[in-house]
């Protein structure tokens, strides 16, 4: 059958391009003319112009909508990234290193107006300082002497001058002066002496070796070295052995810098540095327990502060490599095992206790001290009442190039980053808040006053804390997290360009390094999360480079001793800035939190078996905490299939996302957490509220997984009785309870 003439098409036209050096073939229009009706054909002519407008019109406002719209958040987490100074950062450094600024001193106040003058002016963020009157203290006298035999035998003696020495060159010599003597903060003021007696590393293991070889400490002067325990347990581990004082030294098998030689010439301790710090065993200023220090407030005594049996009952003193040396050299008895003696060049190391007499005394200063903490805000536009808080601390028990202020020059340069976002058109989605924590040395006591005195809007609006205190001391990133973050960091190292290797990134290098134990956790009360995570459960991510390095708590932590051997180029800073800022942009503008509670639940499932093996033997059953594991794990696939599905609908259906559907999910996300928390705390350590993570019971530095369950446990194999396994079954039900909270949470319906 022949096409109709009138649906046949004419032949192609010919148009002439101007410019184009040919022709170009052009079909006709659509809308023919020839076969319809005059106003037929009008009324098509003017429906194709006014389409043709209408599509010109729409193109017009796309382009114009493109052109002014704001760049994407992943846009501008790509220029935080570019921003990257290693120079502004070593500026930084150099200024907040220039003196010695212990906690409570006008050196340091005077390093809080450069933090918040850089915040409020470089920076151009609303910054402003919080004060609190806090318990510290200050040495005013201390001597240690050496008698080679017991007095009143005859011979010499030794009178320690325990004085760090200025090297060649030192470019704070002038200001060295500036250097508080050597000290334990919160030691016992008092006189004793008694022979000396070595101890390894002063942990529980070592005393109980010492009473298996026979050898008895009650009375003795128990020399110790650093390494391994918080040194305020070291101090309590020999008061419980009945010891008169206790002498910590710096030992060059562990400080020495490896082989690589004594600083200046490398980077170990050199053989008058002495490691110093606070022995004090809680959080927060000892006269305040629970709430916070404001002015006029309600305080314990002295007396009350001594009778918590969180300050040392016995005096201290810590000492350098030469003068743990020398005092070794005194002592006699037993040869010690080969893990107990030093590295080459040592004296051979003997249990005692005596010949060796030490007669040891310290006087402290202790007084109300005005500390400051500085804060920077980044008001959020969609959700001001959610807060991504950065912290680290500012004081420094000598220059604290490394510890802290490797941190407050990354807190800086993450600051004036995010300054330049601001320039560009950025605004958090949520409320950012920069945190510089004061007296963080004396114990957590800066950033325990202010969680403690804001402790229910943290509670309600706390989305996680980012924590950064030693931010470099040499290679290798290192991180610990609560687990619904691990996703998160691992996602944000492949960002960053590993600061050592410009081939690979962050991550990369990290997993080569550290894959049995990629993340850690957050048990320890090492640094400033411990408030956040274990008094009220907020999600928390703290992040370094190195690890422990040699010149720790000296004289010798200082812009010189960074410079050679901590981070020449400063690349190592600029990558902790850039990854500590990062995870604070995803967190910040993320519309869904980046919380991963499937992998928390596996977490919770592994280290539940590990304390089930810890338990043989036991009349315990884990199955109720099992079973609540088994419940969260539920919850947390539901939770997150419920994300994927709400993203769905955006993708297919919907222009917009219901607002109210999506905060309420991130609600408990970000409340699951809490419910890991119990009012009633740990026994015996009632301001530790997370039931499942908190630090060792021996000590303040290490991790536990449920601690109160591991607690337990230790109690009932040295008692072996009915009552403290059955403590044991009870603090297994209330882990339990705290996880199956955790999962109702997550689903967010009453039950």
């Amino acid at each position: 059958m022949p096409i109709p003439s009138y649906l046949s098409l004419p032949p192609p036209l010919k148009t002439h391009f101007r410019g184009s050096g040919g022709e170009r073939e052009e079909m006709p229009r659509l809308v023919e003319t020839s076969f319809l009706s005059p106003s037929t054909a009008a009324a098509a002519i003017i429906r194709s112009a006014t389409a043709r407008l209408l599509l010109t019109a729409f193109t017009i406002l796309l382009v114009l909508h493109l052109a002014i719209s704001p760049p994407s958040k992943s846009t501008y987490h790509s220029l935080f990234l570019s921003f990257s100074n290693n120079a502004t950062v070593a500026r930084h450094l150099i200024a907040l290193t220039r003196r010695p600024h212990v906690a409570g001193t006008p050196a340091n106040a005077a390093v809080a107006a450069y933090v918040l003058t850089t915040l409020s002016s470089s920076s151009s963020l609303p910054a402003h300082s919080v004060l609190y009157d806090v318990f510290l203290t200050y040495p005013l006298g201390r001597s240690l002497i050496l008698s080679p035999f017991p007095p009143p035998s005859p011979g010499p003696t030794l009178a320690f001058d325990l004085v760090q020495e200025i090297y060649p060159g030192d470019p704070y010599a002038d200001v060295a002066k500036e250097v508080l003597p050597t000290f334990h903060a919160y030691a016992c003021s008092g006189a004793a002496a008694g022979p000396a007696a070595y101890a390894n590393y002063g942990r529980l293991e070592d005393f109980a070796a010492l009473r298996a070889a026979g050898v008895n400490v009650t009375g003795a002067v128990v020399l110790a070295r650093y390494g391994k325990i918080y040194r305020g347990d070291i101090i309590k581990n020999a008061k419980d052995a009945r010891a008169a004082a206790a002498v910590v030294f710096t030992d060059a098998k562990d400080y020495g810098g490896g082989g690589r030689g004594r600083f200046p010439e490398g980077p170990g301790m050199p053989a008058s540095g002495v490691q110093v710090g606070t022995t004090y065993r809680g959080i927060g200023d000892p006269t305040t327990p629970g709430w916070a220090s404001a002015r006029g407030c309600e305080r314990w005594s002295a007396a009350e502060v001594a009778a918590s049996g969180l300050v040392p009952a016995i005096p201290s003193l810590p000492v350098s490599a030469r003068d743990g040396e020398a005092i070794l050299r005194t002592i006699g008895g037993q040869v010690a095992a080969d893990d107990w003696q030093g590295g080459e060049g040592a004296p051979l190391y003997r249990l005692g206790p005596g010949p060796g007499f030490l007669n040891l005394t310290y006087i402290g200063d202790e007084t109300l001290a005005t500390i400051e903490n500085v804060f920077a805000v980044i008001q959020g536009e969609e959700e001001p009442d959610r807060y991504i808080l950065l912290g680290n601390h500012r004081d420094a028990w000598t220059f604290g190039a490394v510890d802290p202020n490797s941190g407050t020059a990354a807190l800086l340069e993450v600051a004036q980053r995010f300054g330049k976002l601001q320039k560009r058109g950025w605004r958090p989605r949520r409320t950012i808040i920069l945190c510089n924590w004061d007296a963080e040395e004396y114990g957590l006591i800066g950033s325990t006053e202010w969680v403690e005195e804001n402790r229910e809007m943290l509670a309600s609006r706390a989305v996680a804390y980012l924590n950064v205190d030693c931010a470099v001391s040499g290679p290798g990133f290192h991180a610990s997290a609560t687990p619904q973050l691990d996703e998160l960091l691992k996602q944000a190292s492949e960002k960053v360009q590993d600061p050592d290797n410009s081939s690979q990134t962050l991550y990369q290098s990290w997993i080569a390094s550290n894959y049995s134990s990629l993340i850690g956790r957050l048990g320890g009360g090492g640094t400033d999360f411990a408030a956040f995570v274990q008094h009220v459960g907020v999600p928390s991510v703290d992040m370094f480079f190195g690890g422990g390095y040699p010149v720790y708590h000296s004289m010798y932590d200082d812009f010189v001793w960074m410079g050679k051997f901590g981070d020449p180029m400063f690349h190592r800073h600029v990558a902790a800035a850039s990854i500590w800022g990062l995870v604070a942009l995803r967190l910040a503008d993320e519309e869904f939190l980046p919380f991963n509670y499937i992998s928390y639940a596996s977490e919770l499932q592994r280290s539940a078996k590990i304390l089930e093996g810890d338990a043989l033997g036991l009349p315990v059953t884990f199955a109720p905490l099992y079973k609540s594991i088994k419940k969260l794990k539920k919850a947390a696939t539901e939770i997150h299939n419920e994300r994927k599905a709400l993203e769905r609908n955006f993708l297919s259906l919907n222009w917009r996302k219901d607002p109210l559907k999506v905060r309420e999910l991130n609600d408990r996300l970000m409340m699951a957490e809490r419910a890991f928390t119990d009012r009633d705390g740990l026994f015996g350590r009632v301001w530790y509220k997370h039931l499942i993570y908190g630090p060792s019971m021996q000590d303040d530095y290490g991790s536990k997984s449920y601690p109160g369950i591991d607690d337990a446990i230790e109690k009932a194999k040295s008692s072996n009785t009915s009552e403290s396994c059955s403590f044991v079954q009870h603090e297994v039900w209330r882990a339990a309870r705290a996880v199956t909270q955790a999962a109702l949470v997550l689903n967010g319906k009453f039950t």
